[in-house]
Parts: C-alpha cells; structure tokens; sequence
C-alpha cells in the first residue's frame, strides 16, 4: 500500500502530554493545572450564556475579548491575536515565520518539549541551545534562527531568565523572538514591554495557568502589528468558540481574583519547596506554579515510579538534561502534604 503520509510526520514521536488519572483518590501534581477556582465572574456567565447563540459562527476576530487585552496593555487591538490556547498561537508563529526551506526554529534544552515537535511538523530544522549545568542562559553570541521560542519563566526548570538578557538578545537576533509567558504571572517581571518596543518580539500568555481555565483554551499573544496581521493570515477561520471567548473576557476583567489565585501558590510554592528541601531534595528557583527538583537516592526514575504506584502523579523526562530531575506542580497544601508522605515512605526504604 502507498505510503499516505508525509515522511517527516511518520518520522515523528509526537507531543507526549501529562497522563490524566482519574479518581477522587488521585493526588494529580503533573500537568500545572490551577487548584484553586477561577474567577466567580466566569462561573456566573456560564449560568447567563443563550444556548440560541451557539446556532452562530463564533466572532471570527475575536474583538472584544482583544478590546479587553489591548486595553490591559495599553497597546492598539491591532497588536492582540487571540488563539485557541497558547499552544495555536506557537504554532502559528512557526508557520508564519519560518521559510520551508533554509527556515529554522530555536529553543533552550531544556525547553517546553512542544517546540521542537511543531519544528518537526513543518519540516524544518530545529537549532536547540543547551542551558547550563544550572539551567541558566547560555547563548552562543553569532546564533541564528527565524524564530526562537523563549519561555520566561522557563519550562520545566520554572526559573526566569534576566531580563536585561533578554532585551540584549533581542536587539541583536535576526528573526522573531516569541517569549512565551505562560507562567508569568506567578513571576517576579514581565517581558510585555518588549511586545511594542521591538518589531521582532511576540509575547505570548495564556488563561490555563494563572486564570485556572486550561479547560477552556485561550491563549494571545502582543506583538508589532506586522506580525500579528500575519498570523491572522494563516489562521483557522473560526480559531476561538463563542463561549471561550466570552468566559475569557470575563475573566480577564477579573484582576482580583487572578492575583489572590497566584498569591496562594505562591505560598504554597514556598511551603513545598521548604517541605522538598527537609527531605534532601535539591530545589531551583521557581517562579512558576511547579518546582524542579533534584531528588536524593532512590533517585528521579524510581520516585518517580513509586509515586505512580501511590496514586501521586507528577512530572519525569527521560532526556539527557532532565533525567536526573522531576517536575511537581504546586498544589493545595492538602495535596502538598499527601506527596510529602508519600516521599516519606519511599524514602524510608
């Protein structure tokens, strides 16, 4: 039978996302879900919404969700695109500005493990840049690529990288730097500044972390016009459902309570990384909603294993840079106190 598809997709692995156990037994620390609910506002809209309306095409430019995000940023509606979870608008950026051919796509290793997946999707090269023996920045100063995707904070490790790094490396990059701030808000700085001052810098956010709303997948991005007008391009002509945009407009006028959701896990952030650090983990810096952390004998795999077995799901790559490591979201403390003893056990072996 003819091979139907194309070589670079049969080539492929493909994104591996976070297993989703089921359960009410279940302590699930492996995906960077929010625990705590978003916005009441959000919660009131649903029980308001005409079911007649959903007979409709979605608003296909999303304006008035936009309205509400170039307001936040004081920036023009022509500097928003709005997309369906952050992970659209990634994707986007790869099909908009990188060439098929000669094009590339730049990322840290460690990085979000769905860059060079959408690399692969089109085909093209991907140029990854080791971090560190301590995850931290290392770039080589004659790099090139069309787009590098730089997560601030960064994914898995959660550390930030200097800001005064970044605007460096942006003035000086020949292609489009996309800095996803998909973690941000639980962050010490920003980079929206960027968006406007450079014509070559996207900032990407999404409502699944800080908002609590992963469910509904919405994700935007700030950038020169130039670039957005090019995503609107190329985008599906009814990218964002009616609903999503609705609920996210709501939420996003809701300061309030994204800052008392981030302000908790940041609390709770503290609380497990000191909890880690009396059990002998080596935890980073975080300023995300999860911690990177070195675990003591047995090991990452093991732990890792034995957790699963405990019904306590967190986070191990198996890739040189990461072996050594786990990713744990930042949960309730009831949640936080359920892994603890769990380690407790394993490591009393």
């Amino acid at each position: 039978m003819k091979n139907l598809i194309r070589r670079s997709v049969a080539a492929m692995t493909g994104y591996v996302p976070g297993e989703q156990p089921q359960g009410e037994d279940v302590v699930k620390l492996n995906t960077n879900e929010n625990p705590w609910l978003c916005s009441p506002e959000v919660q009131d809209i649903l029980s308001e919404l005409n079911v007649a309306e959903l007979a409709k095409y979605p608003d296909p430019l999303c304006v008035e969700v936009r309205k509400v995000i170039a307001e936040k940023y004081e920036v023009g509606l022509g500097n928003v695109f709005a997309g369906n979870g952050s992970d659209e608008v990634l994707a986007l950026c790869v099909r908009a500005f990188v060439e098929p051919v000669g094009g590339s796509v730049g990322t840290f290793v460690p990085s979000y493990s769905l860059y060079p997946i959408l690399s692969q999707i089109e085909d093209v090269e991907t140029r990854p840049v080791a971090l560190d023996d301590h995850f931290g920045w290392l770039m080589p100063d004659d790099y090139e690529a069309s787009v590098f995707f730089l997560p601030n904070p960064n994914a898995p490790t959660g550390m930030l990288f200097p800001k005064e790094k970044i605007e460096e490396f942006v003035k000086t990059f020949p292609g489009v730097v996309v800095i996803d701030e998909a973690y941000v808000d639980f962050a010490s700085e920003d980079c929206m500044e960027f968006a406007t001052k450079y014509e070559n810098v996207i900032v990407v956010r999404t409502l699944s972390k800080s908002y609590a709303l992963a469910g509904i997948r919405f994700g935007y991005c700030v950038g020169s016009q130039n670039l957005i007008d090019a995503l609107y391009k190329i985008k599906d002509s009814y990218n964002v459902n009616t609903i999503t945009q609705e609920l996210a407009r709501v939420a996003l006028l809701d300061d309030g309570t994204m800052q008392a959701i981030t302000s908790a896990v940041k609390n709770s952030r503290a609380f497990l990384s000191n909890e880690l650090t009396e059990l002998g983990f080596g935890v980073y810096p975080s300023e995300a909603n999860f911690v990177w952390v070195k675990p003591p004998q047995p090991g990452a795999q093991k732990i890792f294993e034995e957790l699963k077995k405990r019904n306590v799901f967190i986070r191990w790559f198996d890739d040189e840079s990461t072996r050594d490591c786990l990713r744990i979201t930042v949960g309730t403390n009831e949640q936080t106190m359920a892994l603890i003893h769990a380690l407790e056990e394993i490591l009393e072996k």
